[in-house]
C-alpha cells in the first residue's frame, strides 16, 4: 500500500492567513484568520496586513494541524501561495513554508494563487462530490483579477482574456465606497441589490476586443453619474440606495457574461466554472444558472468558503504538483506579480 500524500497549504497573498491539510485529495482542515483593521481605512493597507500575518500564521498553521489530527512529522510537503499578492504578505507566508520545509526536510511547492482559485473546484471533503471534467472554461473574478481560463487539466491552463485594468471585485468596492457603504463593499452591494430594481439606471459597456475586460471605465461613469444627480438632489444616493446597486451590479453582472458567453461559443465548450471571491456574488451566480438553461451549460460553482481566499486551494494544487514532483528549492521568491 503507498504512503499518504499529506500536503499543508499556506495561503498569505493578501489579508487572510490560511492554512489546510488535505491527505490523498481529501479536505481535512482548512482554517482562516482574517483581519478587521482594514475596515478603518476603506480598504487593505499592505503594512499592517504584513504585520497581521507575521502575527497570525503560526496559531494559524498549528490550528489546522490539530483540526486534522496530523502531526508535522506525518506531512509529506508543504504547499504556499507564491503570488500574485501584495508583496509583504507573500513574503510572511513564503518564509515560513521555506523554513518548516527546511527543519522537516521535506519538499516545497510553490503556487500560483489563481491557478488554485480553479483547482478550488476539486476540492472535496466528501465522497461523490461534483467536479468539472476537462477541458472546462473558468471565469475567475476577484478583489484583484478578472479572467476567462481554459483548463486543460490539473496543471495546464490557459488565460483567455483578462482585464486590462481594474478588476469586477474592485469595482463593486469603489462603487460601494462612493454611495457610502463601508469596506469590504461587494458583499453590500450584493446585499442591497436583491431589493433593488436592476433596470432603474444605464451603465455604460466597454467595447474591448477579444476576451478582455475594463472596469476603470464604469467605475468613473458611476462617479460622474452620481456626483450630477447629487448637485439637484443632495439625498439621490440615501433615496436610491438599493436601485443603485442593483442596476450597478446587473452592469457588471452583463459585462462577465457576455464575455464568458463569447469564449463558450469561440471554444465550443459548455463545461462552465466560477471561481474567485466575486463568484459569491448571487446576481452573477443567478446569471449563470440562466445562462445554463438557455446554453445547456454544465455549470460549477464552488462553496462560499472556497471562493474567497482559502488555503484548502493551495493545498489542493500542491497536492497535483506533488504526485509530478513540482518542486522548489530554497532560492525561491515571492512575486507580486506572477502571470498564469
Amino acid at each position: 500500500m503507498s504512503p499518504d500524500i499529506t500536503i499543508l497549504g499556506i495561503e498569505s497573498s493578501c489579508d487572510d492567513t490560511a492554512a489546510a491539510i488535505i491527505q490523498n485529495g481529501k479536505l481535512l482542515a482548512n482554517v482562516v484568520a482574517g483581519q478587521s483593521i482594514h475596515k478603518e481605512y476603506g480598504g487593505v493597507v499592505p503594512e499592517l496586513a504584513s504585520r497581521a500575518h507575521q502575527k497570525n500564521i503560526v496559531p494559524v498553521v498549528n490550528s489546522a494541524l490539530k483540526k486534522a489530527g496530523i502531526s508535522k512529522q506525518q506531512l509529506s510537503a508543504i504547499a504556499f501561495t507564491r503570488g500574485p499578492g501584495l508583496i509583504g504578505s507573500l513574503l510572511v507566508g513564503t518564509s515560513f513554508a521555506k523554513g518548516l520545509s527546511l527543519a522537516l526536510a521535506i519538499p516545497l511547492i510553490e503556487v500560483n494563487h489563481m491557478q488554485a482559485h480553479v483547482l478550488a473546484h476539486f476540492i472535496s471533503d466528501e465522497a461523490g462530490a461534483k467536479h468539472p471534467s476537462f477541458p472546462f472554461l473558468c471565469l475567475t473574478v476577484s478583489g484583484g483579477h478578472t479572467q476567462i481560463i481554459l483548463v486543460k487539466d490539473y496543471l495546464g491552463m490557459k488565460v483567455l482574456g483578462e482585464t486590462t485594468d481594474d478588476a469586477a471585485g474592485e469595482a463593486f468596492d469603489k462603487a460601494a465606497k462612493i454611495i457610502g457603504l463601508p469596506y469590504p463593499g461587494g458583499p453590500l452591494i450584493d446585499k442591497l441589490a436583491q431589493t433593488g430594481n436592476p433596470e432603474s439606471f444605464k451603465f455604460p459597456h466597454p467595447n474591448l476586443p477579444a476576451l478582455n475586460f475594463s472596469f476603470s471605465g464604469l467605475k468613473t461613469s458611476f462617479l460622474y453619474f452620481i456626483n450630477e444627480k447629487q448637485k439637484h438632489n443632495p439625498d439621490f444616493i440615501l433615496n436610491n440606495t438599493n436601485d443603485l446597486a442593483a442596476s450597478f451590479q446587473k452592469t457588471v453582472v452583463d459585462i462577465l457574461m457576455a464575455k464568458l458567453k463569447q469564449a463558450s461559443g469561440q471554444t465550443g465548450i459548455i463545461q462552465i466554472a466560477l471561481a474567485g471571491g466575486v463568484a459569491a456574488n448571487t446576481g452573477l451566480r443567478a446569471a449563470l444558472k440562466n445562462q445554463a438553461l438557455l446554453a445547456n451549460w454544465n455549470i460549477y460553482i464552488p462553496a462560499f468558503e472556497y471562493c474567497t481566499d482559502n488555503a484548502a486551494m493551495i493545498a489542493m494544487t500542491g497536492y497535483y504538483k506533488f504526485q509530478k514532483a513540482e518542486f522548489c528549492d530554497q532560492n525561491i521568491t515571492a512575486l507580486a506579480g506572477y502571470a498564469l
